[in-house]
């Protein structure tokens, strides 16, 4: 093999040794502002990120519960607050958390009452982070609002001001989604729809929804990308790099990236797919393909940085902003490399499963005078699933976090133990999360060590 081919393996995939996720700091979360987010992505979301699936019938106690499983609260305080609740009630916990954080403000909780549309919106309003807000709106503020639910608040002498406050301030920041304005009732059963679209809100508000810069058919798709992958610095994350640098060194793993979970798409992982890559004009070529072949998708760029041995006979490294690479012992280096993932959330199933045939036809490398590729196809491609896919291959990740940085390893399955051990040696205070995913067949190959298969 010659050394330049080596070195692309090297970077090119070798590199790309990994996970995914992301947030978005180069734009607002767009899910948030999605016309197109329905009460069934809510209810999925809601299940497959927080653990919430909600009964026909709800109590005040269910809605408290859900709350808090989406905000991960916890008391200081073993005491009791309420005094219409013991502590072997099914969401004790959960109300004593709310509570100390003022989402939940009485000391009588009637948490087995049902809960009623006007109780979900006063404590989503608390727990979305917009009371202040709420409590800064007099009169006629209140009047204009309320008037957009069908609400005299003239006539309507049941409201407190804090309560008219709340509410009104929950219909002007859609809290209160505008396709309930015309439906709300406020004393009305909450429906487990009306409750999952407000909890959807709420995990807007508190930056935990889905996130990504657009979609394969935005017009300004492209400016974005660009301009994400201008504003991306490789990752140091020095303690978990060591970790890793460590396991390069004693070829415990090929090659490892460091990622930011600040930067989770939170797609729905049934519809999601990651592509990773080193070239942003290929990121570009490729969404452009996915448009020519009418494959549409939520896009998220996530920045990585990916880092494996490079050889000291390829000769002296050349050192960029976006490519360093320091010396080690036995006189070959460590590299690092800028690079990303890019995240799609796929319109439907056939869609995933379409991306794979345009991929080996159009960004697959199989020969080095081979014409007809978007620019900078790689040999060994890299995209990956977390559910089960046709056609892909099962391998493991070994995966450390600290704070919102990770590392991260990809490696055959029998070697995922080996890998996981040998970190834990390295560091035995360490976490070591390791799971199975799907990948791309000629990854799968190249972990395996077969030649440009």
């Amino acid at each position: 093999m010659k050394p330049l081919r080596t070195l692309q393996f090297a970077r090119a995939v070798a590199l790309s040794a990994v996970l995914v996720s992301s947030l978005s700091a180069f734009s607002p979360s767009a899910w948030a502002a999605d016309s197109t987010a329905t009460t069934s992505t809510y209810k999925q979301y809601l299940n497959d990120h927080f653990n919430v699936s909600l009964s026909s019938s709800l109590t005040k106690g269910d809605f408290i519960n859900a709350v808090n499983s989406i905000l991960k609260l916890k008391a200081s305080t073993p005491d009791n607050k309420f005094t219409d609740l013991q502590k072997d009630s099914a969401y004790y916990q959960a109300a004593q958390a709310l509570f100390e954080k003022g989402i939940l403000t009485s000391t009588t909780l009637q948490g087995d009452s049902s809960l009623t549309e006007q109780q979900a919106i006063f404590i989503a309003v608390k727990a979305a982070g917009l009371k202040e807000l709420a409590y800064t709106y007099k009169e006629e503020k209140i009047k204009t609002a309320l008037a957009k639910v069908h609400i005299d608040y003239d006539g309507d002498h049941s409201f407190s001001l804090q309560a008219a406050q709340e509410l009104a301030a929950a219909i002007d920041t859609n809290l209160l989604p505008t396709e309930w304005f015309s439906r709300f009732q406020t004393n009305a059963p909450a429906s487990s729809s009306f409750v999952e679209d407000v909890l959807g809100k709420v995990i807007a508000f508190q930056g935990l929804d889905k996130n990504y810069i657009g979609t394969t058919t935005d017009a300004d798709i492209f400016s974005k990308i660009n301009k994400a992958w201008q504003t991306e610095d490789l990752i140091t994350a020095s303690d978990l790099r060591s970790v890793f640098d460590t396991a390069l060194k004693q070829n415990l793993v090929t090659g490892y990236n460091l990622k930011d979970a600040r930067f989770d798409a939170h797609f729905d992982p049934k519809l999601a797919l990651t592509y990773g890559h080193s070239d942003i004009q290929h990121a570009i070529q490729l969404i452009g393909l996915l448009r020519s072949e009418n494959i549409q998708a939520k896009v998220q760029l996530e920045p990585k940085t990916s880092a494996f041995i490079y050889l000291k006979e390829w000769g002296e490294p050349k050192q960029t902003d976006d490519y360093q690479v320091v010396q080690i012992e036995n006189g070959n280096y460590i590299a690092y490399a800028k690079e990303y993932d890019i995240e799609f959330e796929f319109d439907n199933a056939q869609q995933k499963d379409n991306f794979q045939k345009v991929i080996l036809q159009y960004a697959k490398k199989n020969s080095d005078d081979q014409t007809g590729l978007i620019y900078s196809s790689w040999w060994q491609p890299l995209y990956y699933s977390l559910t089960d896919i046709k056609d892909y291959k099962v391998i493991a990740n070994n995966k450390i976090s600290k704070g919102h940085y990770y590392a991260q390893s990809f490696s055959l399955n029998e070697k995922a133990a080996d890998v996981e051990s040998g970190i834990k040696k390295i560091n035995p205070s360490l976490t070591v999360e390791s799971y199975k995913f799907w990948v791309d067949e000629p990854f799968f190959h190249y972990l395996k060590g077969d030649d440009f298969k």
